[in-house]
């Protein structure tokens, strides 16, 4: 248990956003997908997720990694099955964004989510380092509680707002990673992580890729800095991660060309090469590639979600 709690205390956590939804009408989107994780609590209604097509039922939540891709189905009865890229341009058409707090687990067809990152060290993806699927969390109410607790306190404008979101998010953090202690899921690749995260030169990799991620990150460079052969250091990264380095490193790279693309006015070619590609044409495919999306309906993105 000491292991866990070191890889607890090791974790960034930054709030993304929150939101009470109401749906407007049924759909199923087949690929969803988001670089944070998201916890969805069902308030009434029908969520329906997985290709298993596994219901999750009032009151129930579902977490989904971020750089997962999971077909959700909002809504009984048939709708139209759209792309992730549809929902992020058309949102408005599916969902009405809930402003009003008495209205939080009364309206029809409604759920709040919270949106969210958990980096270990600030560098690595914890949940996604899992390679854990979308799965679903029933009868704790603590998690539920926290969930609506940070949807009120994004709605509001008080004093000590930010503190308090804040806060709850890492609580929601922690009990997440409680629920897969207690009921035994990806403990392997727990026990595995709480090696890896403890070896100091995957450490340095970790904070050297994310300081130079415009810069050279070839595998000749990654053995200087981790003091290993060339030869061998995709290797060590592979073994201690369970991905090789040049893909961990263009996941970072196309994970911060996002931030970049909600928070700046840069353009889509300067965020290309801060971001390590010279070739705008091809970093834009590669984004393509990543995201289902252009880079440019990645930029909406968030005015989209604000809906």
């Amino acid at each position: 248990m000491e292991d866990y709690n070191k890889i607890i205390e090791s974790l960034g956590v930054r709030f993304i956003k929150a939101k009470n939804l109401v749906l407007q009408q049924p759909f199923a989107v087949r690929n969803y997908y988001d670089v944070g994780n998201n916890l969805i609590l069902l308030h009434k209604g029908s969520i329906i997720y997985g290709d298993e097509e596994q219901q999750v039922e009032e009151g129930e939540l579902l977490f989904i990694p971020g750089g997962r891709s999971t077909r959700v189905k909002y809504g009984s009865g048939d709708g139209k099955v759209i792309s992730n890229d549809d929902l992020i341009t058309n949102k408005e058409k599916f969902f009405k964004n809930n402003s009003d707090l008495d209205l939080i687990g009364d309206a029809e067809e409604s759920h709040s989510f919270v949106s969210f990152e958990a980096k270990v060290f600030d560098s690595v993806n914890f949940f996604a380092s899992l390679d854990v699927p979308a799965f679903l969390i029933s009868g704790n109410n603590k998690l539920a509680n926290l969930v609506i607790k940070v949807v009120e306190e994004s709605m509001q404008e008080l004093p000590g707002k930010e503190r308090l979101i804040n806060i709850y998010t890492e609580n929601i953090v922690v009990e997440i990673v409680r629920h897969i202690l207690r009921n035994k899921m990806f403990v392997e690749q727990l026990a595995t992580n709480s090696t890896y995260f403890k070896d100091p030169r995957l450490i340095d990799l970790f904070n050297y890729i994310k300081e130079n991620l415009g810069g050279d990150l070839s595998n000749k460079v990654l053995s200087n800095v981790a003091n290993v052969s060339e030869d061998y250091v995709g290797q060590y990264f592979k073994m201690l991660t369970g991905i090789n380095p040049q893909d961990y490193i263009e996941y970072q790279r196309m994970e911060r060309a996002v931030f970049l693309l909600r928070t700046t006015k840069k353009s889509i070619r300067e965020i290309g090469k801060e971001v390590g590609y010279k070739d705008t044409a091809y970093f834009c495919r590669r984004f393509k590639m990543m995201f289902g999306i252009p880079a440019g309906k990645m930029r909406r993105r968030e005015s989209a979600m604000n809906i």
